[in-house]
């Protein structure tokens, strides 16, 4: 559900956690009964939180992040399904359908220069990436190198098509109430508090091994150490 310097804060984890995990979860599983906000302004209060952070995280950033913006029409979609009172399964559609889209889009930008790795890594706000490619040119290692950035990708990619299975498995599992009841929300915010657990750990796990894989080879390819080429 959940979506350093002025032009890249650096909230950290704890609020991340607190406005898109904790709170919208405590709403949605104590604070929407009848006795209290009640499913409908249960769910419009929840999900305002992730959706504010979200949109104040974008405006401190000063650029648009395209994840930052798939997090928050993800909540969006959230609550449009929520308050249509749509049924169930259509948030488990929703839930696989972005990491889904994300996936494909990874895969389809593998052998650009707008692929994911490179985005993350290949970064000239975090390496000296001209050094980097000058010298895996001059070693005679880039038809190697690209080979392995292209496996990289690929495995990011996998790390998404992970996450729209786990996504999909977990709300099929846990949401069966019609939306509009306090069951649904409750259901919902369980939902929210067991995709870390679940879903991110499993994820970050497989992105973290096309990151190491990639360092493996940039090493190899370079004859150097990643942290000669990391900005102070």
């Amino acid at each position: 559900m959940s979506s350093s310097d002025s032009r890249k804060p650096n909230h950290g984890l704890w609020p991340n956690l607190l406005f898109n995990i904790v709170i919208p979860t405590l709403i949605l599983t104590k604070g929407s009964g009848d006795d209290w906000l009640g499913p409908t302004l249960g769910v419009i209060v929840a999900l305002s939180f992730p959706i504010c952070f979200g949109l104040w995280d974008l405006k401190k950033a000063g650029k648009v992040n395209a994840f930052s913006v798939l997090g928050i029409v993800s909540v969006m979609l959230t609550g449009g399904i929520s308050l249509l009172k749509l049924p169930p399964e259509y948030i488990a559609i929703k839930e696989a359908a972005i990491p889904g889209l994300i996936g494909i889009a990874v895969l389809l930008s593998v052998n650009t220069r707008f692929s994911l790795i490179r985005l993350i890594i290949l970064n000239d706000e975090v390496l000296d990436v001209e050094r980097l490619l000058n010298l895996v040119r001059e070693r005679g290692e880039q038809a190697t190198f690209d080979y392995h950035l292209s496996i990289a990708n690929k495995i990011v990619a996998a790390s998404f098509f992970l996450s729209a299975v786990l996504n999909y498995g977990l709300a099929r599992y846990l949401i069966t109430s019609p939306a509009g009841t306090p069951e649904y929300n409750e259901q919902l915010g369980t939902m929210t508090a067991m995709s870390y657990p679940v879903i991110v750990l499993p994820s970050m796990i497989v992105l973290g091994g096309a990151i190491w894989y990639l360092f493996r080879h940039i090493k190899k390819a370079t004859g150097q150490s990643l942290e000669d080429f990391v900005r102070q």
